[in-house]
């Protein structure tokens, strides 16, 4: 099947890639982003360069979308440099800066959905939409260095991974969004893959955990809203449903894994950063609400929400072969400091 060969032929490219940060294990992920950064764009010619390189200061920086797209002719109108574009060293060189953004599992989950794209367009045939598994696309905002600020994003359909450094710091490695359509996959060798099934998994266990008082006042009446894109900041909002200060330890505990499913796609030391944030804020003060159906096939959306954090995930839009809610659409972002602004 295509995906499968497309999933392989990412992985290899990844992997290879990856084997030149084996030496480089004690360097920080701020320092491994601004090696991969600086041999990415070394490697464009001067016209691509036009295209991946922004300054620090560009609106686009902050204006990240998780959608198609595309104008009336079928062309993408999204910024960057695509795939598509990039030689066979400059896609490793590309991978390569994902994977030093990233944790084995992010990853995975990032190459898995590109690859996804293949099945959008084996379904959708002559579908008005454009699915191509190499229409993500790479900017560089600002200079890529060990002093002064500069970021760089990865983005496409159901893909928006942004940060923001200075230097080797890691300012910010949000927003954070991953999607996936199918969710789940239904046929051929791939069968049965989700590959952001344990975000919705953790979320059932979660909700079926609780007795019926606190699934009253989990329970929300209407489903949540699209996640907004193209927002420098989430939107201000009280927070509802079932705060951790009334869940049993048991409950918190599965509360707990299922935020690391959406840290642990980072690496371990921004992963750890984001967690010091969440417990500074106080975890008895983090609010998990949710609505629809606790099952597969079955339109549910979720929303966890803490002083420093908010996470979305929606699961009701159908794919692309009809099936009900089999189409996700997750975020991790910061109350304040998205893109390192305070």
């Amino acid at each position: 099947m295509k995906l499968t060969r497309i999933l392989v032929a990412l992985a290899l490219l990844a992997g290879m890639a990856g084997l030149a940060y084996v030496a480089q294990q004690v360097e920080s992920p701020g320092l491994k982003m601004a090696a991969a950064a600086q041999k990415f764009l070394g490697s464009l010619s001067p016209e691509q360069k036009t295209k991946a390189a922004f300054d620090f200061d560009s609106k686009e920086r902050t204006r990240w979308f998780f959608v198609p797209l595309q104008d009336a002719n079928r062309k993408p109108t999204r910024k960057g440099l695509p795939l598509e574009e990039m030689t066979a060293d400059q896609k490793k060189a590309a991978l390569a800066l994902v994977a030093a953004g990233t944790s084995a599992q992010g990853n995975k989950q990032a190459l898995t959905i590109m690859s996804l794209e293949a099945i959008l367009r084996d379904q959708e045939k002559k579908g008005a939409m454009v699915r191509n598994p190499d229409w993500y696309f790479f900017s560089i905002f600002g200079t890529p260095s060990k002093t002064g600020k500069w970021g760089w994003r990865v983005e496409g359909h159901h893909l928006s991974l942004n940060f923001t450094m200075d230097g080797g710091q890691v300012l910010a490695a949000t927003p954070s969004f991953y999607g996936a359509n199918p969710a789940e996959i239904k046929g051929g060798p791939n069968k049965g893959l989700r590959i952001l099934g344990q975000a919705e998994d953790l979320a059932f266990q979660l909700f079926k955990a609780l007795d019926a008082d606190q699934k009253k006042i989990a329970h929300q009446a209407k489903q949540f809203k699209e996640i907004e894109q193209a927002k420098v900041t989430p939107p201000a909002r009280e927070p509802v449903g079932l705060p951790a200060a009334k869940m049993t330890e048991e409950q918190r505990g599965i509360l707990l894994k299922l935020l690391r499913a959406y840290t642990n796609r980072m690496p371990e030391e921004i992963a750890a950063a984001e967690w010091k944030h969440v417990k500074e804020g106080g975890i008895d003060k983090i609010h998990f609400a949710f609505t629809g159906a606790d099952e597969l096939g079955k339109a549910h959306t979720y929303r966890i929400q803490g002083p420093t954090f908010v996470v979305e995930f929606l699961n009701e839009q159908g794919d692309s072969a009809g099936n009900r809610a089999n189409h996700i659409h997750s975020v991790w972002r910061k109350t304040k400091g998205d893109f390192g602004i305070n």
